[in-house]
């Protein structure tokens, strides 16, 4: 199963730390469309159905079944860079 680093779980929480979203928001990945390898990530309210969710330190995860199945050995980290930008790496467990 994905792991949240310290950092990702404080990264999610600011994220989704916004009125128009409901307490239980997330971040969604999901893997593609046609593009084997390629992820992408959104702020959701919800899991989506058949989505794996992921709670570490207040942040939630939601994972597509095919990201879920993709990223089940990884660990998920996050940084900002001097812009206030969030950038996601995924790492080995």
């Amino acid at each position: 199963m994905l792991v949240l680093s310290e950092s990702a779980s404080t990264a999610i929480r600011n994220l989704v730390d916004r009125p128009e979203l409901p307490d239980v928001a997330g971040v969604r990945i999901a893997s593609g469309e046609g593009e084997s390898g390629r992820l992408s990530v959104s702020t959701a309210g919800l899991p989506e159905e058949g989505d794996q969710v992921v709670e570490d330190q207040g942040a939630r995860v939601f994972l597509e079944p095919a990201a879920a199945a993709m990223l089940n050995d990884k660990v998920l980290d996050a940084s900002v860079d001097e812009q206030g930008r969030i950038g996601f790496v995924l790492s080995h467990q």
